[in-house]
């Protein structure tokens, strides 16, 4: 199953083919990829140069999170710098909210960075010189904004992060996984429509990084912010994103849901960065049901009115919960209809190739 298109008045960001070349000779290289068609490596080779980002194009809807993802090298960092032009692109093009980002001269630019857009970095980046309240209010500083006003919106956002005993404190008194919630705060401060978030997470403990992926999830469907989020962990990327986006060597491989990805990999490199992951809360009824029609002309066994029936989006793990119980095939229902069936032999071979590939 794939994620449905998106209309134009429900999309965030748009990015229409960009490309990212490093080097002196980078627009000699570009022209040379689009007429000979040149790999990677083959533009190394010859112009010394480096492709960062290779014809990237995708849309994000308002208010989702869509995770880029991929192993070190494959670009993904290189590509969220672009949407507010922290890096230049050799080509294509970025739409935010309605603005063309590339046509921004620099004054424009400041401000839309400034109004529009924030980032948080794997490495927090707060001031240690000002407090805790004082970094979160900084973006509101520079829009000149009036001391109190900046102070108490501040404020406001440190208790959305859990954090409001902590505000005349140092960014050395506080934990990381603390000072990665003032990092949040501070780029949440500014109210912007678009919130880049490149690895925030992933210098951190597993069991802190595990509560600030919760922190963050209960925070994303209160405020919904369009959020970018840059990791190369699957597991998190499976627990946060609406949709994921699979990068390699510069290149889109994949994108749409996790179990999109889970279930249909398209190519090796694909299969071998889910394999490992469990299919039993990815996985659901819709993915891996019969229809009813062509069950029953199939010559199924006869399901009786007191047949469990479950709602099309239950998990795998709910499917199998259902299972132990009843031998019965499972009824799967979207608002009281009925659409499809699944026998246990349906949950066992899903189980059974999960297994397989891990």
């Amino acid at each position: 199953m794939q994620s449905p298109p998106i209309n134009a008045d429900e999309i965030s960001l748009e990015v229409s083919n960009i490309w990212k070349i490093f080097g002196d000779r980078a627009s000699e290289a570009f022209k040379a990829i689009a007429e000979k068609q040149l790999s990677k490596a083959e533009v190394l080779e010859q112009y010394q140069a480096v492709v960062g980002v290779a014809d990237v194009s995708f849309s994000v809807r308002k208010g989702e999170i869509f995770c880029i993802m991929g192993l070190s090298g494959s670009g993904k960092s290189t590509l969220v710098r672009h949407f507010n032009r922290l890096l230049e692109p050799t080509a294509g093009k970025i739409i935010v909210n309605g603005t063309d980002v590339m046509s921004l001269r620099n004054e424009q630019l400041q401000q839309f960075r400034n109004q529009h857009i924030s980032m948080v970095f794997q490495n927090f980046g707060l001031l240690p010189h000002r407090s805790v309240i004082d970094n979160v209010a900084m973006p509101l500083e520079i829009r000149k904004m009036n001391k109190n006003e900046r102070l108490r919106r501040a404020a406001h956002m440190l208790k959305t992060v859990e954090l409001e005993a902590w505000g005349n404190k140092f960014a050395h008194e506080l934990s990381g996984g603390m000072q990665q919630r003032v990092g949040l705060a501070r780029a949440l401060a500014a109210n912007p429509e678009v919130l880049l978030m490149d690895e925030p997470f992933s210098a951190l403990d597993p069991l802190i990084r595990r509560q600030l992926q919760d922190e963050f999830i209960k925070l994303a469907a209160k405020m919904k912010k369009t959020t970018i989020f840059i990791t190369h962990d699957l597991d998190e990327a499976v627990r946060i994103g609406d949709r994921i986006a699979i990068m390699r060597d510069g290149r889109l491989v994949q994108l749409g849901t996790a179990e999109d990805i889970v279930m249909n990999p398209v190519d090796d490199y694909v299969a071998d960065f889910v394999a490992g992951i469990s299919r039993l809360k990815i996985v659901k009824a819709h993915t891996i049901m019969k229809d009813m029609d062509a069950y029953v002309h199939s010559g199924g066994a006869t399901i009786g009115d007191n047949a469990p029936r479950i709602d099309k989006n239950a998990s795998l793990k709910q499917l199998i919960e259902l299972a132990i119980d009843s031998e019965t095939p499972t009824i799967v229902e979207e608002e009281g209809q009925q659409i499809g069936v699944i026998t246990r032999a349906d949950i066992l071979q899903t189980v059974i190739e999960g297994a397989e590939t891990a």
